[in-house]
């Protein structure tokens, strides 16, 4: 979860090389406890979904006798980063023989077992602002038990998931010797339907992919068609004839739609009872030899996903203001990829906090021009945005202009400086404005290294992972051309635990054997956590929160320890902002619905008014980062 602390003035992230040798730009966060499930492996990629807002979910299950761990080798990542996916991977909490998700028996509800594990894993990261997962993009796959347990959840909750892959799975309510010996018929149509219950209604809405290898000796190949043609009879479409042959990442498939490619299926061409990876990929009951599934399903879902509005949305550029006559002239240029622009709407603040509200629908070649009336000498924010024919918004574009002669030279002056804490991650942000227009940087200096913001427009973010664990500090400095800055210092902790049980915290080099018996007589087989604190002559220790369980002294993994007993977390302080309604928007914190041109706008979670439309200014605060309240922190 992330945690914000303002300054004083107003995952564990891990890079991973992925397996060609390349290195991701996102990153994994192992062995997390989340959704009921005591181990996740999650990836978050550095990019968003193409369609809809924010990034899309795909929720992995493994199969019988697999490790979670053998999907961090599965080329997972590269479907991530292209198509914007967050990626889990859960071991199941309830498993059968052979480790096996365990989907011929026990009930299938909603509210039972591993099913309630992963609609309350789905959900979870979808809350979680910090991901930014879009919850119309949410979808769910597996390998073999994980494939037949991932179609039951599916149907279970169409509303939660609006896609599935299905690879190599026995079909739903089938016993556990069909799936390793004679084909069992079902009717996956009329199970699927009856575990939906009251809603049904949400498959109008649901697409599937059902893949299988045609090398695979271990399932019967012949749940292939009966899962394809079983969900299809439950979305209602018929088979398009013929075929089609994909060739990707070394590998090929045939692959078969159905009406409106509701429906795909896939014959993995030389891939065994395995995971698809695409070439590369290795690991237990992973198949470098076929096609990168993963990456099918990101672009399948992204192609296909009904629940999705495609509308693009338009953009601005070439933003200008300049002055004439104590009036400032504004003009730039917009586009709408699959409609027309209806109004660019454009808000002037000064650097009193005053605001001026103008708006066209006149554009002239896809160029606008809009004239403010006489301002006061000062330094002007320019704020512009689109909104096209379907009432999508543009992003916001920013400039500035002044009126009158500059001031004596002035340091920049920033605001609204806020660290966002995110496993051993630190992102800070905040806006800037320099009077006199000379900003030349604003640095961050963290505990492990100066990095220089991106600034766009007044506002600017810098981030830096693998932090040390326990209390940290940032040092924001803006600096202008004439050597003058001004400088805030940032106060937040960072929890560097490790979640695992016993056996994996010795395989990870947390713990030896030396103090196995005191260990495992704390824990069992449980996970638990232990924290990285300083030890003597420059070194580390991990240890459990009161010390009982503790490893040898070591080199420090991240080149410090937590000092102390690093049991993170603590209580989550309030944090209030006020700004535009806008601005609250954009960075999450509320929505808008109705008029395109004049939106009611309200606080994410709380669902409380805001007044004033777009140009309001609204003070919102909020406790956990997720619901926001208007008005003050509570005394």
């Amino acid at each position: 979860m992330k945690r914000y602390c303002r300054s004083s003035l107003g995952a564990a992230c891990l890079l991973l090389a992925i397996i060609s040798g390349a290195t991701h730009a996102g990153s994994w966060q192992n062995n997390q406890s989340l959704g009921g499930f005591n181990r996740v492996h999650i990836y978050t990629p550095d990019t968003t979904s193409a369609i809809g807002n924010g990034r899309a979910l795909l929720v992995v299950l493994h199969g019988c006798t697999q490790s979670i761990d053998a999907f961090l080798t599965a080329n997972l990542e590269d479907a991530a980063e292209q198509y914007g996916m967050v990626i889990a991977v859960p071991d199941a909490m309830n498993k059968a023989g052979f480790s096996c998700w365990s989907y011929w028996q026990g009930t299938k509800s909603r509210t039972a077992g591993d099913y309630k594990n992963l609609i309350s894993l789905a959900t979870t990261l979808t809350n979680n602002t910090g991901y930014n997962i879009d919850a119309d993009q949410v979808y769910i796959a597996g390998l073999s038990s994980g494939a037949a347990f991932a179609n039951t959840t599916a149907c279970l909750a169409p509303d939660v998931f609006a896609g599935m892959g299905i690879s190599a799975g026995p079909s739903i309510g089938t016993s556990s010797s069909g799936a390793i010996g004679t084909c069992e018929s079902a009717n996956v149509t009329s199970r699927c339907l009856s575990y939906a219950g009251s809603y049904a209604s949400h498959f109008d809405s649901q697409i599937a992919s059902i893949a299988h290898g045609d090398a695979d000796t271990t399932v019967d190949t012949c749940y292939n068609r009966q899962n394809a043609s079983g969900m299809a009879g439950v979305y209602g479409v018929t088979e398009i004839p013929g075929s089609t042959v994909l060739n990707q990442d070394g590998g090929s498939a045939e692959q078969i739609l159905w009406q409106d490619s509701r429906v795909s299926m896939l014959w993995l061409n030389g891939v065994d009872h395995a995971w698809s990876g695409g070439q590369g990929a290795s690991g237990s009951y992973i198949s470098g030899t076929g096609i990168n599934y993963a990456s099918y399903l990101g672009q399948f879902f992204a192609d296909n996903n009904p629940r999705v509005d495609r509308n693009q949305a338009p953009a601005i550029a070439g933003l200008n203001a300049s002055e004439n006559n104590s009036t400032l002239t504004i003009n730039g240029t917009v586009s709408d990829p699959d409609g027309q622009v209806v109004q660019v709407d454009i808000n002037i603040s000064d650097t009193m906090g005053n605001h001026w509200d103008y708006s066209t629908q006149s554009f002239t070649n896809q160029t606008f021009t809009i004239v403010t009336g006489a301002l006061a000498d000062d330094l002007y924010q320019v704020d512009a945005f689109a909104t096209d024919d379907n009432g999508a918004m543009s992003a916001l574009s920013t400039t500035f202009a002044r009126i009158g002669p500059p001031p004596p030279a002035t340091a920049p002056q920033m605001s609204d400086v806020l660290v966002a804490v995110d496993g051993q991650c630190a992102t800070v942000s905040g806006s800037v404005i320099d009077v006199n227009q000379d900003l030349v940087s604003v640095d961050v200096t963290f505990s492990t290294a100066t990095t220089s913001a991106d600034i766009q427009g007044a506002q600017f973010t810098a981030q830096a992972c693998n932090l040390p664990g326990g209390s940290q500090t940032a040092v924001v400095t803006a600096s202008d051309a004439t050597n003058l800055s001004s400088a805030t210092t940032l106060s937040f902790d960072i929890d560097a635990g490790q979640v695992a049980t016993l056996d994996q915290h010795i395989s990870a080099g947390r713990l030896d054997y030396t103090n196995y018996a005191n260990c495992y007589l704390e824990y069992s087989t449980a996970a638990f956590k232990l924290n990285e604190i300083t030890a003597s002559g420059g070194l580390c220790q991990w240890q459990d929160n009161d010390a009982s369980c503790v490893g040898p002294t070591q080199n420090c993994s991240t080149g410090g320890g937590s000092g102390g007993g690093g049991s993170g977390g603590g209580t989550q302080p309030c944090e209030a902002i006020e700004t535009y309604n806008y601005y609250h928007k954009t960075a999450g914190r509320a929505y808008s619905t109705g008029n395109p041109y004049a939106p009611d706008y309200f606080a994410n979670g709380s669902d409380e008014a805001m007044a004033g439309s777009t140009w309001g200014l609204t003070s919102l605060y909020s406790t956990d980062d997720s619901t926001w309240y208007v008005g003050s922190c509570p005394l």
